[in-house]
């Protein structure tokens, strides 16, 4: 499962010190993901006599090709904290535990393949299922609607085409089409902001329909992804910006980090 963990980053002039704490940080990292293709952790401290007091320069950890909670897929993953202060008296226990909390300039990168295999996560799929607004249930005699098959296109300057299907009562498989632009708000919530129907892609005996429903999903795209619903061990994510590059979706803010993994 970690067979691509490479764990140290061995610098020349790299101590003894330094080695095994990121050997101890090396084995605590693993617990936040259930794969990883690579991870490498470099934590430094020179001159090493500063270990004595429980004072660390700067951890970074970076990794490629991660898995959170077994079905979401991170593309890119960093962090780097300046100065922290930790427990000696752990690191001699096989853990590293922090005096305090810290935080550190972090960047998260996704794959426009992750994000649609995410739609199909169990956390994702019971907010898509047997949704009840009013808004819908009009639609379909007070009985609620499920949407599948969604399928998440990434477009330059932070916009998004999203397609999804439905079924009514009496009217099966109805498309739906919709571009948004991707916000932050909070720092920790994602945002489809001004949404908009896209008809082209949609039967015109339908899209009065479609246009209802596809304002709706908009609805509940919106507020479906928190961040604190994904948080890491130990690790907090705030986002400052997002970019779309390309089929690459690009995070950049930081992460606070209380302890950490299994400790």
């Amino acid at each position: 499962m970690f067979g691509g963990f490479t764990g140290l980053t061995n610098r020349p002039g790299t101590d003894m010190g330094e080695r095994m704490l990121n050997t101890v940080a090396s084995q605590s990292i693993r617990h936040l993901f259930t794969q990883s293709e690579s991870v490498e952790v470099d934590i430094r401290c020179y001159p090493s006599s500063k270990l004595l007091q429980g004072s660390i320069d700067s951890f970074k950890m970076s990794g490629r090709k991660l898995t959170i909670r077994r079905q979401f897929q991170v593309e890119e993953m960093s962090f780097e904290t300046d100065a922290v202060a930790i427990d000696v008296g752990s690191i001699i226990g096989g853990q590293i535990r922090l005096k305090q909390p810290t935080q550190a300039v972090a960047q998260v990168v996704l794959s426009e393949e992750a994000i649609n295999l995410a739609f199909e996560a169990d956390l994702v799929q019971k907010r898509l299922k047997n949704v009840e607004s009013e808004t819908l249930t009009n639609l379909s005699g007070g009985e609620p609607i499920s949407f599948r098959s969604v399928k998440v296109q990434l477009l330059p300057e932070n916009r998004v085409q999203i397609e999804a299907r439905t079924d009514l009562p009496n009217r099966s498989d109805v498309p739906i089409s919709m571009t948004a632009t991707l916000t932050v708000e909070k720092r920790r919530r994602i945002s489809f902001a001004n949404p908009q129907f896209e008809p082209e892609s949609v039967p015109e005996d339908v899209r009065g329909l479609s246009e209802v429903l596809t304002m709706a999903f908009a609805q509940i795209l919106d507020s479906m992804v928190d961040l604190d619903r994904f948080d890491l061990d130990g690790v907090m994510l705030r986002v400052n910006r997002l970019e779309t590059h390309g089929k690459k979706l690009v995070f950049s803010g930081y992460a606070q980090i209380d302890h950490f993994p299994g400790t």
